[in-house]
């Protein structure tokens, strides 16, 4: 059965795999590069970078750079463009592009200068590039990166990978490039691929540095099987140098005209910024050439046995994958938006339940989020594959995934941010340096884009105003934040209806550049301290649901694993307060937690925010389990019904546990859920116009929450208030008789 349905995926995977090609051959449009370095540079060195047309081509040594083909060779290779798309198929025709913006770039003349260029295409075509080998990824370890000198520690070789970020201040341990010890062209960066390797290209950048500016602008290619005899890359008559970088930030890559076959690769810089130094970080381009022997490799290789489908998603592929879903699920899977991004591109999310489209009295509420910073595209692809991966393995039977199916109603928001993420999907994996994409169209981070309620509570807290004044949950958003003017992307107000609609009780949003969960307060309480330990009431939980989540990934907790940048979160089980981070107002976490019943954490599940599509089954791997166990973690605590005394369900019902300053509300039909640690708990349940009760509650240590029910009975007050509206507030009027009767026998009395 489960194959029956793997068949539907099967010519999706092929439309993907035909549009992949197609896109690899050619640039993004231009106004990407130009969204991208106004990001990056301030506006006076913008206007003055020259973005030359063939940025990444080789030139033979000795040679000066741009415009080496004539135009006759120019105006050749248009002729031969033009005859290969005469002769195409007409069958061809039918198969069409998932990304309309992919296809209009192709028919514009527009060419990406981070692209292959011209003169690469004719010598060798993209179709023998090869994925990156791993510096980005921490494939390649630390000991397999040499250099010819070192400036010092922090800028070692081991620094000198892809997209490294240093840290706030010079001469740190952990900085943002390998820089020679000295600046000529003796130096060298050296790869030990530990095994026979078919390389087909380079990517380069510059220094991260918020001080230095250090770039390399040309270098030489050499190999070597031994590390003692090496040949450098030449084009018959004489040795190639390509082209290096231009600024820092933006990765350039250069294929080789052939592909090269060895163990060992280095890059010899021929020439650097003016006013800069020899820095460079790196990613190699090569193809593992088959070894069954190599017991290094066999050692590293993790291998899925899930048969779903590996790729990366453009916005109507993804839309497409979630129909292909629903349609073999439609009993337990439903597909809604919750509105639109600032392009006018839909938020789609995806529900999974035995019951979809219905809250079920008693059922907790989960979301998973992804892709808030668009260019953080793993927790995005992360999603689909937990999509895919949970409908057929219930359709299998797997009793874990029936159960979590069963009693839960799970959400999963793959794509907060689809704008930014199609910029960069339309650049690619390797070539959207550190920034692009991240933002929001209107240039908005959406995850620090909430209002700060921190404040709010805090001032309130200082006063002694709370609970008496104002209570410490559910805070209400700030006028100012819900005006016209206000700087607050679609997505956000998108994201804060949802929130306040469904009754959510635990969140993950998903981002990348890192391997660490981090939970709430994501503010520093101390006013002017970038980084300072900020606990929530309800830290215990927090801390317990963090570590449930690095806990059971592959890497988080390994306390032999290499620091991603510039920070050790092994030695801290994978997880950290927020604001010991560093500090950042009107957080998803934050929000969630104080205007909403919902418990928000962010798991940041991978050092490279944008992984090349042949380590998706990899990452797969290292995050499925935890995915897992996380949603598990929503039945942890205590459940129940709050009722009056005719068995109606009351709403906006108060549920406190003493010892614990942080309250949360019952949902419409009067059930709600309390994330707890296992203990013994005093709780009690309150609301406008009933008396209060409290009882002991237990939480046990196996899975499942501890049922806690209350019935509570209308004060005499809350009646006289009921009946004074009934009657408009106007007092009663009695029968006349009832009236006279006192005077009446007062008279008889002789009074």
């Amino acid at each position: 059965m489960i194959r029956r349905h793997l068949r539907l995926l099967t010519p999706l995977a092929l439309l993907g795999l035909l549009v992949g090609l197609a896109d690899l051959s050619h640039g993004s449009v231009g106004e990407d590069e130009d969204y991208y370095m106004q990001g990056l540079l301030i506006r006076e060195q913008y206007n003055q970078v020259q973005v030359l047309e063939k940025q990444n081509s080789f030139i033979p040594d000795g040679e000066e750079d741009p415009k080496e083909h004539s135009a006759k060779k120019t105006a050749k290779a248009k002729s031969d463009s033009s005859k290969k798309t005469d002769k195409t198929p007409a069958d061809a025709k039918t198969v069409k592009s998932p990304n309309k913006k992919a296809e209009k770039t192709k028919k514009t003349a527009v060419k990406n200068p981070n692209s292959v260029s011209e003169g690469e295409q004719q010598y060798n075509p993209i179709k023998k590039e090869c994925p990156p080998i791993g510096l980005e990824s921490l494939k390649i370890d630390d000991f397999q990166l040499h250099a010819s000198s070192t400036k010092r520690y922090g800028l070692g070789a081991h620094r000198g990978r892809l997209n490294i970020q240093a840290g706030l201040y010079e001469d740190d341990l952990y900085d943002g490039a390998w820089c020679a010890g000295r600046d000529d062209t003796l130096q060298w960066f050296e790869v030990d691929a530990r095994r026979l390797t078919k390389f087909t290209g380079v990517i380069t950048q510059g220094r991260s540095s918020l001080w230095s500016s250090d770039w390399v602008t040309s270098y030489k290619v050499m190999f070597s099987n031994d590390s003692h005899t090496w040949i450098t890359l030449n084009n018959g008559s004489e040795d190639l140098i390509f082209k290096g970088n231009r600024e820092k930030e933006i990765p350039v890559r250069n294929i080789f005209p052939e592909p090269v076959v060895s163990r060992y690769i280095r890059i010899n810089p021929r020439s650097w910024f003016t006013r800069g130094s020899i820095c460079m970080r790196v990613e190699i381009l090569g193809c593992p050439m088959p070894d069954p022997n190599n017991y290094y490799h066999r050692r590293n290789e993790v291998i899925t046995t899930d048969d779903l489908d590996f790729r990366h998603h453009s916005y109507k592929e993804m839309r497409q994958l979630m129909k292909v879903v629903n349609e073999m699920c439609p009993n337990i899977t439903r597909i809604y938006n919750i509105g639109k991004s600032q392009s006018g591109l839909k938020l789609y999310a995806i529900e999974i339940s035995d019951n979809p489209g219905e809250h079920e009295v008693g059922e907790p509420e989960f979301r998973y989020t992804a892709g808030l910073h668009g260019n953080e595209v793993l927790g995005r692809e992360l999603l689909l594959l937990l999509m895919q991966f949970m409908c057929l393995e219930y359709l299998s039977g797997n009793q874990r995934i029936r159960h979590l199916v069963e009693e839960t109603r799970i959400h999963l928001l793959p794509s907060v941010n689809p704008d930014g993420y199609e910029k960069a999907f339309e650049v690619g994996s390797e070539l959207i340096g550190w920034s692009l994409g991240r933002w929001s169209n209107d240039g908005i981070d959406i995850h620090h884009n909430f209002p700060d309620l921190n404040t709010i509570l805090w001032a309130v807290e200082a006063k002694k105003w709370a609970p008496r004044k104002m209570f410490n949950h559910h805070i209400a958003i700030p006028d100012w934040y819900q005006s016209t003017n206000a700087s607050v992307a679609l997505e956000t107000r998108a994201l804060i209806a949802w929130m306040e609609k469904m009754p959510f009780v635990l969140g993950g949003n998903l981002q990348g550049g890192e391997l660490v969960v981090t939970f709430p307060y994501d503010r520093t309480r101390s006013q002017g301290v970038v980084r300072e330990q900020t606990s929530t009431p309800d830290d215990h939980i927090f801390r317990w649901l963090a570590f449930s989540y690095a806990s059971t990934h592959r890497l988080m907790t390994d306390a032999n694993r290499r620091v991603c940048h510039t920070q050790d979160f092994a030695k801290e089980d994978g997880t950290i307060n927020g604001a010991s981070w560093h500090t950042a107002a009107g957080s998803m976490n934050d929000f969630s937690y104080l205007h909403t019943n919902c418990f928000e954490l962010s798991m940041y599940v991978g050092c490279d925010k944008f992984p090349h599509e042949s380590d998706l089954p990899e990452e797969w791997e290292n995050n499925r389990e935890s995915l897992l166990v996380f949603m598990e973690q929503v039945h942890r605590g205590i459940k129940g019904v709050v009722k009056d005394h005719q068995g109606r369900g009351i709403a906006n019902a108060i549920i406190s546990v003493e010892g614990i300053n942080h309250d949360i509300r019952t949902a419409a039909d009067g059930d709600y859920w309390r994330l707890l640690n296992p203990g013994e708990y005093r709780v009690t349940a309150r609301a406008e116009g009933y008396s209060l009760l409290s009882k002991k509650c237990e939480v046990g240590y196996e899975m499942g929450a501890t049922r806690c029910d209350f019935t509570i009975g209308r004060t005499n007050m809350s009646r006289i208030k009921e009946i004074m509206e009934k009657f408009k507030k106007q007092p009663i009027k009695l029968p006349m008789r009832q009236l006279a009767a006192p005077g009446s026998r007062r008279r008889r009395l002789g009074t």
